[in-house]
């Protein structure tokens, strides 16, 4: 009976996994070793990013029932020893798309002898790379898009194998201290994450309405768990089949998105990092390069730019790892619109310090926020924040929860700032919205003339 190896990845969970399943049928009744490498490229970078890994590994040890084998080392290295070392006939993953995984996986695979590394299965309800249009290209546009991934469809969730019998012979090693943070996480588990969507699931039929109200808990705040693969977008498909209404319609879109976005990296793997729509001539303040460009970055990511909405944003992701996804729009805009900061420059900071940063919706709704990436969405569109604000928190909730100096302020003139009546120490803005609205639109038709 032929012993087989399971290598986890960003799917940290023992339900709908089909990469188990077919680790299963392959053992076909001999034993499955699961393990983790703990990849020192990925280690280091982010405290944030490192705790919410070390959390959802203790808690997907539970769920192995301590079988999972911990290695530390670069997976090319690794995975070919643990497969020499219990003769495994092969190795079995979830196929990952974005492009450090792509590479990751390739380089193992050389290394393997012959012995196949089996990809089931992936972090999406329909992977990236399979709905095309009818030409056979891919889409460049969310709408057609979406409508195309509807069509396609996607499988039942996979069951748990029966039988299982894991690997026990094989030592683990320990996982890495756990980092010290500043932000309350969230707890990243299997089990915490079907509790988040049992409770969510219940109050499904506001979302389309509250969605964009930071204000209100009306979201989810399942994008940490479909981060780490501690739930899987088609269990969410699965527990809505059959239920109706604009709620309904609005999250499953939302899924898409993040299904849309893994498409385009997929395609377009230089995306992650450079404009997908280049500007040529576009041109950008560097914080690197002058001083006061740098201070102006600095007041933004610690939440002192002096706009309320954007403030109160940027101080949630430093307390919570999370900052709602309006909010995360306007504060983007913010960076590259009012401070003409190219866009790498928050992205970075964002999959830094989000508990949820994931390259291709990260990446691309930050090239959405600036005009270059897919949709139609212009680089003259630029968010007032002070308008945003008074629209998407009304009474100012979300700001006074969030900006302390602004307490004392009642109603929705906390989006006044420094200037409501109230206000105590709270900074006066960085830069005029008028000013730094016009000066963008003239480097956009500067750029345009070329």
């Amino acid at each position: 009976m032929p012993d087989v190896l399971l290598w986890l990845r960003r799917d940290l969970r023992l339900h709908d996994l089909p990469a188990l399943l077919a680790a299963a049928d392959a053992a076909d009744g001999g034993r499955v070793l699961p393990v983790f490498v703990l990849d020192p490229r990925l280690l280091g970078r982010s405290p944030v990013r490192d705790a919410c890994l070390i959390d959802a590994l203790t808690r997907v040890t539970d769920s192995y029932d301590d079988a999972l084998v911990l290695r530390h080392g670069r997976p090319e290295d690794v995975i070919p020893d643990l497969v020499r070392s219990i003769g495994a006939h092969s190795v079995h993953i979830t196929s990952d798309a974005a492009p450090f995984g792509v590479r990751r996986d390739e380089a193992v695979a050389a290394r393997l002898d012959g012995v196949p590394l089996v990809r089931t299965g992936s972090g999406y309800a329909v992977g990236p790379g399979r709905v095309h249009t009818a030409t056979n290209t891919p889409y460049k546009v969310f709408t057609p898009y979406a409508r195309a991934w509807r069509e396609h469809g996607w499988r039942a969730p996979a069951t748990v194998p029966t039988g299982l019998r894991w690997m026990r012979t094989v030592e683990t090693e320990d996982l890495p201290t756990r980092p010290d943070v500043a932000a309350d996480l969230p707890e990243v588990g299997e089990r915490s994450a079907l509790e988040r969507w049992a409770r969510f699931r219940e109050d499904i039929d506001s979302y389309d309405e509250d969605r964009d109200r930071p204000d209100l808990d009306a979201t989810s705040r399942l994008s940490v768990d479909l981060k780490w693969g501690t739930i899987h977008p088609r269990t969410l498909l699965a527990d809505l089949r059959g239920r109706a209404g604009a709620g309904v319609e609005r999250f499953v879109t939302e899924l898409a998105w993040r299904e849309f976005y893994a498409d385009v990296l997929w395609h377009n793997p230089d995306s992650a990092w450079h404009d997908l729509r280049p500007m040529p001539g576009m041109a950008y303040d560097d914080p690197d390069a002058d001083p006061a460009v740098a201070d102006a970055v600095d007041a933004w990511r610690e939440g002192r730019t002096g706009y309320p909405l954007v403030d109160a944003g940027m101080r949630q992701l430093a307390a919570q790892g999370w900052m709602h996804n309006r909010v995360r729009m306007v504060t983007a805009s913010f960076l590259v619109k009012h401070l003409h900061v190219w866009w790498p420059v928050g992205a970075r900071w964002f999959l830094d310090h989000l508990a949820d940063g994931d390259v291709a919706s990260n990446n691309h709704g930050w090239q959405w926020v600036a005009g270059t990436g897919t949709d139609a969405a212009p680089y003259f569109r630029i968010f007032n924040p002070t308008a945003q604000g008074e629209k998407f928190d009304p009474n100012g909730e979300y700001v006074r929860r969030w900006v302390p100096e602004l307490r004392g302020v009642t109603g929705r003139a906390v989006h006044k700032g420094a200037a409501a009546p109230g206000a105590r120490g709270y900074p006066q803005p960085i830069v005029d919205h008028r000013e730094a609205r016009s000066e963008a639109l003239l480097r956009y038709e500067t750029s345009r003339r070329g």
